[in-house]
This record gives structure tokens, C-alpha cells and sequence, in this order.
């Protein structure tokens, strides 16, 4: 015989189930009768199971099989039945004010699960949770959490989630919220850069407020009760057009919400007029720019000095008493003109200028330009006598010295038009050459005396060309 006995948590056992082979099945009064039944039907002694159809909670218990034997007695097998419930999970947030005391801020609840759930809470806000569980409907169990803090104006809008765990969900059930903490306005004044100088324009004060809920209204005054007529408000916004010593003033911004009113002052202190950045590079630039154009000036001066310089050691002596000598014609070696290199034959010139010479005594009583030959020594040309000339020409009046300054420049000009390589030859050229003992040094004298010019040729720093 086969016997299934029902044991719950809390009672006592009740038989549910009886089958003998010579008998049919039998089921005893119980909660589970009409419920409960053997499978399959008729049952078998080696297999005698149960099956119980719309199960309950109150179903869960100690399900206990039992054979009774002859001679070995009775013996049994034992089953449980956990009855498993899905909650209905919910979470909410709390609005609380600002304060000094701990309240709830958030709660959290699954109910009517079986077994009972699991809630955490995961926020950065300083607070804690407390819980606590009741019996449900048909033998569930409910649970309810609460999360506390002391709210400040910066747990407004923080973070905080409820998590819901069980065995009937696949994961844990998360609720993600806000925190509401509602209190008056807090207000910065922003703006001020304490540069408020007289005559500037267009200065801006902001008046910057956050609260819970939403600031309703924005005031500015002044310390003094009077606001200046150069002042504009407009909203959250002050504008100064143009500063002056009336703006010297503490502004004050106001603002309301429901919960309460907060304000910020800031004090101007209106300085001197200070310099136009824009003006002052402006300066700067015009003093850097005058100089670099005075260095330009004064190395255009210094350049033109160098040139006066080297054009005038052509015709004018460095001072002293030496004799200087002033020819007309060639030296030893050709210039560019034309004249006639190497030694040339006594009695017979050299080079193709063929002019005059001429000699000039500082020394002397009268300064100025002579004969080479003060008794008139016939120079013989050709076999042929000939008296050198003693009429003064133009370049002897500029080596003699007796032009003044005006007329010495009109010379350098009329240098600069006549360079050298204009000449095709013919006319006397006067060159400066050392004493006749002294015909040996010519030629080093001369490539020493010659000068590049920028077109390519090359002239005598000595030497009047006419």
C-alpha cells in the first residue's frame, strides 16, 4: 500500500493520497483534494507519483511517500514544494526643502514576492537606507525600503538608483531617479572686472541665480538707494553706457522663489581714465617707426659723407707741404682709355692723351698749378721742339683750391655725369704721379689708384676726366 502525506511549514501532517492493488485510489479529505491525483491512472506500485493541478501558495510544504510492507514495515521518500512569487517593484523620489534634519528622499518597494527580495541603493549622496518587510496576500511576503539624508541645495539633481533583486527575475531590476531638494535662490553677481574706469562704455553686470523651483524675480539696488541715469536694467542684466564717478556705488541683485529670496552685491571702484590699448600700440608703433626711419637717415649720411669723402681725395691734397704732381697723360701701364703700357722711349710720350703736364707746389708762395719746367724747356716730340703751354684750365683752378664749397659740389656732379668710360679718348686726363726720381713707382701706384664702379668699369679716385 502507497500513501502520500502532506506536511506544511506550520501544522500538522494530512494524508492526501492512499492506493492498495485491491483497491481503488483513495483521497482523503484535505486542502488538496480534487487537486490532487496519482499519474498515471490506474497507478502502478513501483511508480506510484502525484500530480496537484492549480497550485497555490498555501501548497508549499513537506510532500512525504510511503510504503507499508510486510514483513520489512514502512518506509518513505520525502520532497519539497517551493512556491516561487514574482514582486511588483516600484521606487520613487521624495521632495523635500533644504534643512538641518534627516528625512526620507527616495523610497523603494517589491511587493507580494515569494521569497522575499532584495533592494540596494547605489547614489553618491550622503545617506543611508533603512528596511522592513510584512506578509502578503496567499502566503507572499512584501518589502519596503527608504532612503534618508540631511538635504542641501547640492543634492538637488544627484543621482540615485533602486535596485530590485529575486529569483524569479533573469537580473536585477533597477529604478534610476532624481533626488528633489527644493531651496531659495542662490545668487552670483558675475561681470565686474575691476577696471571700471572713468569714461569706459558699455559695462555689464549679470545677475546668475539657480534654485528650486525656478527663481520668479530678478531686482537690482544700490547701496545708496539711488540708481545712476547712466544705468539700464534689463531682466538679469545691468549696463552701464558710460562709467562716471555716480556708477561708484555697491549694486544689489535680488531674487525670489517660493522657498525664499537670495541676493549678491558687488562694489565698483571707478579708477582714472587709463590708456586706449589701441592708442597706445599706435604710439608704440609711431616711435618705433621714427626710429628706424632716423637710422635710415643716418646711414644714407654716412654713406654720402664716405662717397663726398673718397670723390674729393681725387683733387684735393690731404694736407702738408709735400710736393704733389698733377699730369696730364699716361703712366707706365694702360688705363682704360686707351694710354700706352710698359717703358716709353726718352723724348717721346707715352699713351695717346698727349696733353701738357703740369705741376702743383703747395709749398710755394703761390699755390696753383705751373709749368713742370719753370724755364720753359723746350720737350721735344718727334725731333721737334715744343713749348709746353702754361694757360690754366679747369681742372687746374679745382687743384689749386680756389673754388669754394658751392662750386666744388657742382664739380662732383658734373664727376658723377662724366665717368670714365663715357671718354673715347683724345682729351688731357689729370692723374696724380710722384716726382719724376720717382717714375719707377708708377705702375704700382696706378693699380692701386683704380676703382670699380656698378656698371663694370673701372676709374682713377685721382683723376679729373674733361
Amino acid at each position: 500500500m502507497v500513501t502520500w502525506i502532506y506536511e506544511p511549514k506550520e501544522g500538522e501532517r494530512i494524508n492526501i493520497a492512499v492506493y492498495h492493488p485491491n483497491y481503488d485510489a483513495n483521497y482523503p479529505d484535505s486542502p488538496l483534494k480534487s487537486r490532487v491525483s496519482f499519474t498515471p491512472s490506474p497507478p502502478q506500485l513501483n511508480s506510484p507519483s502525484i500530480q496537484i493541478t492549480d497550485v497555490r501558495m498555501s501548497d508549499e510544504g513537506k510532500y512525504i511517500c510511503e510504503y507499508a510492507t510486510y514483513p520489512s514495515g514502512n518506509e518513505q521518500g520525502i520532497t519539497y514544494l517551493v512556491m516561487l512569487a514574482k514582486p511588483q517593484n516600484s521606487a520613487s523620489v521624495v521632495t523635500v526643502e533644504a534643512g538641518t534634519k534627516r528625512v526620507v528622499v527616495a523610497r523603494c518597494q517589491s511587493s507580494n514576492g515569494r521569497p522575499v527580495a532584495l533592494i540596494n541603493w547605489v547614489t553618491t549622496a550622503n545617506g543611508n537606507a533603512t528596511t522592513k518587510t510584512q506578509a502578503g496576500a496567499d502566503n507572499t511576503m512584501s518589502i519596503q525600503s527608504e532612503y534618508r539624508l540631511i538635504p542641501t541645495a547640492a543634492d538637488n539633481g544627484k543621482d540615485i538608483s533602486c535596485v530590485v533583486s529575486h529569483r524569479t527575475q533573469v537580473k536585477p531590476e533597477s529604478f534610476p531617479l532624481k533626488l528633489a531638494v527644493q531651496y531659495a535662490p542662490q545668487v552670483t553677481i558675475v561681470g565686474y572686472d575691476n577696471n571700471w574706469y572713468v569714461g569706459r562704455t558699455n559695462v555689464v553686470l549679470t545677475c546668475m541665480a539657480t534654485g528650486n523651483p525656478v527663481p520668479l524675480s530678478v531686482s537690482w539696488k544700490t547701496m545708496s538707494g539711488e540708481m545712476p541715469d547712466t544705468v539700464q536694467i534689463k531682466e538679469n542684466q545691468l549696463k552701464v553706457l558710460k562709467v562716471d564717478e555716480a556708477v561708484n556705488t555697491t549694486f544689489v541683485c535680488e531674487v525670489k522663489n517660493r522657498i525664499g529670496t537670495g541676493r549678491d552685491q558687488v562694489t565698483a571702484m571707478v579708477r582714472e581714465p587709463s590708456v586706449n590699448p589701441s592708442n597706445a600700440g599706435v604710439v608704440a608703433g609711431a616711435v618705433i617707426g621714427s626710429l628706424l626711419a632716423l637710422l635710415l637717415v643716418a646711414a644714407l649720411i654716412a654713406v654720402l659723407v664716405t662717397r663726398s669723402r673718397r670723390q674729393q681725395q681725387g683733387y684735393r691734397a690731404n694736407g702738408g707741404t709735400d710736393m704733389k704732381t698733377r699730369i696730364f697723360g699716361g703712366g707706365k701701364k694702360a688705363s682704360k682709355n686707351g694710354t700706352s703700357g710698359g717703358a716709353v722711349p726718352a723724348g717721346i710720350g707715352g699713351g695717346n692723351n698727349n696733353g701738357p703736364i703740369y705741376v702743383y707746389n703747395e709749398s710755394a708762395s703761390h699755390q696753383g698749378l705751373g709749368e713742370k719746367n719753370n724755364h720753359h724747356q723746350p720737350l721735344t716730340i718727334g725731333g721737334r721742339p715744343e713749348v709746353v703751354t702754361t694757360t690754366p684750365s679747369a681742372q687746374d683752378i679745382l687743384l689749386s683750391n680756389e673754388l669754394d664749397d658751392a662750386e666744388r659740389r657742382k664739380f662732383d656732379e658734373l664727376e658723377e655725369d662724366e665717368r670714365y668710360d663715357h671718354f673715347t679718348g683724345g682729351g688731357p686726363i689729370l692723374q696724380l704721379r710722384p716726382p719724376h726720381d720717382q717714375d719707377d713707382m708708377i705702375g704700382d701706384y696706378m693699380d692701386d689708384d683704380m676703382e670699380s664702379q656698378r656698371d663694370g668699369s673701372v676709374i682713377s679716385r685721382t683723376a679729373v676726366y674733361v
